[in-house]
């Protein structure tokens, strides 16, 4: 999508919880709650009147059975007015992406002038399902005419019924899981476990250096830790400050553990989360005296057979937007790369500079190789942490944020999802 002249979208500002490892500090908090966390803040923060937003976009993966309409439910809190337009989206982990991308085609189109896009996910607290015969079980029963029926209709459970079943992080037509596509794309593009661990540390120290100077606490909303309200969570709690390569070396493999290189270490961990933009049409954001921080200038979406190579797509998905955007890598000043593993960042790199993948993505050079001093620059989701809806507004705010302390122009981020899908958009200061 290229963004017409007449109708830019500015993002104005943008807010997100602190990213805590599932099961630790936020682990009481569903993503329901941590999206209202991430909205209030950004209303307040940015002093938009609740009054004058159009629309909320929201994006969840492992969306909740009672209340799936994740959008709905943060625009009804009392800081809104009812009448609010709100719909979810999912896209795996690129759902921020199509939230802002929903929200920002809604004001080029003429149809919002000012809207709030995000995402959020709370990955302690994912649906846990009973078997199918459990399931038969209590809908024959609830459907029973009298206590024999009823009863004859439970007599039918057996043991290994009561086995739950938990949601799995594979691909359901592969059956291979997100570490296992990591190891193999490792695998497939020769790239070496000592690389991977570079990598790693390197979103570490970037990351602790963001939060030590408080430019990634800048973006935070303090969070007091239910269910005492004793603490208050302010930063990210998997940074890790204190790592080193020789520590990174010594951890296992997880998925193959005979012949794999992705570790715990070089893979972003389960965690919950939630983030959020504002969004404006440029007109709106003069008129209403609102100064953005950037601008989208374009985005593409793109996907490969989920069997290739999982999570390759940016590649596709890249040279294409920054086509649309009139530009090339060379035009830009920061690179924001998801790290679902520093296997994938190191296989999309490499794509970037292969001639095989432009073939491939239709274009007749490839992208260009990334300058590694303006590659995340204040770390990425190994260290950060990935809560599979947020983790594209983070990055939408943390590229615009460093982009303007920088004074740089353009700025291109990139994200890789489940299914094999890819993301990439181009954002500018003017």
């Amino acid at each position: 999508m290229v963004i017409p002249a007449n109708r830019r979208v500015a993002i104005i500002a943008g807010v997100r919880t602190p990213f805590a490892k599932a099961g630790s500090e936020l682990r009481h908090l569903n993503a329901i709650e941590l999206g209202k966390l991430a909205v209030g803040e950004l209303v307040h923060r940015s002093g938009v009147d609740p009054a004058t937003v159009d629309l909320l976009v929201f994006g969840t993966v492992v969306a909740s059975v009672l209340a799936p309409n994740i959008a709905r439910e943060i625009a009804l809190m009392p800081l809104f007015p009812k009448n609010l337009q709100a719909w979810s989206v999912s896209r795996a982990c690129a759902s921020a992406n199509q939230a802002i991308t929903d929200a920002a085609d809604q004001i080029m189109l003429g149809q919002a002038d000012v809207a709030i896009a995000g995402g959020s996910e709370s990955l302690s607290n994912v649906p846990i399902l009973h078997s199918r015969g459990m399931s038969d079980a209590l809908v024959a029963a609830s459907k029973a005419k009298s206590l024999g029926q009823r009863l004859g209709a439970l007599s039918k459970i057996r043991p290994r019924d009561f086995i739950p079943i938990t949601p799995a992080i594979a691909e359901p037509t592969t059956g291979e899981s997100m570490g296992q596509s990591g190891d193999k794309m490792a695998k497939l593009n020769h790239i070496a476990r000592a690389a991977q661990d570079e990598l790693a540390l390197a979103s570490h120290v970037n990351a602790a250096a963001g939060t030590k100077d408080g430019r990634l606490t800048a973006e935070i909303v303090p969070v007091y830790v239910p269910p005492k309200y004793e603490k208050t969570l302010t930063a990210d709690n998997g940074i890790r400050s204190d790592t080193s390569i020789e520590q990174l070396a010594k951890l296992k493999p997880v998925f193959d553990r005979k012949y794999g290189t992705v570790t715990a270490g070089n893979a972003s961990p389960l965690t919950d989360g939630g983030a959020a933009v504002l969004l404006m049409s440029e007109d709106r954001a003069k008129a209403l005296g609102f100064k953005p921080i950037a601008y989208i200038k374009s985005y593409a979406y793109a996907a490969i057979d989920p069997g290739e190579q999982l999570l390759q797509a940016p590649v596709f998905a890249a040279p294409m937007a920054l086509k649309r955007a009139g530009l090339t890598l060379k035009d830009i000043d920061l690179v924001e790369m998801h790290e679902a593993f520093a296997a994938q960042v190191l296989s999309n790199l490499q794509g970037f500079e292969s001639q095989y993948w432009a073939d491939r993505a239709g274009f007749p050079n490839p992208v260009g190789i990334v300058d590694r001093s303006r590659l995340n620059v204040m770390g990425g989701s190994i260290s950060i942490g990935h809560p599979f809806g947020a983790t594209g507004a983070r990055i939408t705010t943390t590229l615009v944020n460093e982009l303007a302390r920088r004074n740089g122009q353009f700025g291109l981020m990139t994200v890789c999802a489940a299914g094999g899908l890819g993301f990439a958009m181009v954002v500018e200061r003017t």
